[in-house]
């Protein structure tokens, strides 16, 4: 059913069934969008810190110009496609998702861990409207990212809005804003658990305690802390986003390659959540990958859509 990964967990579910050539809006529904400039982007880093993921070298690619949603889209978004369409999402479909341990609702009766990651639990009943399970209806914010989305979903939502998942290249390209190969959306600072607080990631012990000095234990409004260069909120922490990429890995070590066979169909992620710590996963950095089967919903995973230039 499940496998264990650093960041996010997997699930093992495929429904050929899911209807993700869903009819555009008409009239489209109002996004916010920025203009990203073309030319020479960077992806990848120089400065590594997890060589296993491939974050380097960094290299560039030629883009072409395009337009990024300010933020990741949010539930009230989310409903408006939902009302509009009746599309109904995986974790739906499949009756149940992934709740991070000390969320799960208190009349969740008991639940089934992760190996290997145990504060991952599976929840029955859990999706975009209960976020930690039955009976947590007002853990639902209009203004915060949608989560328990697959990647089959974002691509419905997507082809309803108009628009598409940005790949690799593109997201890295918006998240630094016009930076250099700096790691954070704001430049070279680290986050710490005290005094600099620049996006919401998790503050205390993993997976034990969490101090919530950054304001929230949770997830945040989608439009939080400082934007970047290009004014996108929150490209590092809050939920993971997905890409329109495959994950792939040029390495052929014995763990990759387990790694590989166990998550046929992988999708990559990029981001960090607010379940990231750097003494747990340092992915919280724009160079920074992970990923898991399209299939897989969660409480810290989400999604922004990219734009053709006009």
């Amino acid at each position: 059913m499940t496998s264990k990964s650093c960041c996010t967990p997997s699930a093992d579910r495929l429904s050929p069934a899911l209807d993700t050539c869903v009819a555009p809006a008409a009239p489209p529904p109002e996004i916010e969008v920025v203009a990203i400039p073309g030319g020479k982007a960077l992806i990848g880093t120089d400065f590594p810190v997890l060589a296993e993921d491939e974050e380097s070298p960094c290299r560039t690619k030629t883009l072409k110009p395009f337009q990024m949603m300010r933020t990741t889209v949010t539930n009230a978004l989310f409903e408006a496609f939902v009302a509009d369409t009746g599309y109904v999402t995986e974790a739906e479909k499949f009756g149940w998702s992934f709740v991070f341990f000390s969320d799960v609702s208190g009349v969740v009766p008991e639940t089934e861990g992760v190996v290997g990651t145990t504060w991952w639990r599976k929840v029955d009943g859990a999706q975009w409207r209960l976020v930690n399970g039955p009976g947590s209806e007002s853990a639902l914010y209009a203004d915060h990212p949608v989560t328990h989305v697959s990647w089959r979903d974002a691509r419905a939502f997507a082809n309803w809005a108009g628009g598409r998942l940005p790949n690799e290249a593109e997201w890295e390209h918006a998240a630094r804003g016009g930076l250099s190969d700096a790691p954070f959306p704001w430049g070279v600072t680290e986050p710490n658990d005290t005094d600099h607080m620049p996006c919401n990631i998790w503050q205390g012990a993993f997976p034990q305690s969490n101090t919530g000095a950054d304001g929230y234990l949770t997830t945040a409004p989608a439009r939080s802390f400082e934007p970047n260069g290009y004014g996108l909120f929150n490209m590092c922490g809050n939920v993971w986003e997905w890409t329109s990429d495959p994950m792939k890995l040029r390495s052929l070590s014995k763990r990759t390659k387990e790694r590989m066979r166990s998550l046929k169909g992988a999708k990559l992620l990029k981001g960090g959540s607010f379940l990231c710590h750097k003494s747990y996963c340092f992915r919280y950095r724009i160079p920074a990958r992970t990923f898991t089967t399209p299939g897989t919903t969660t409480t810290h995973q989400g999604f922004r859509l990219a734009f053709d230039a006009p």
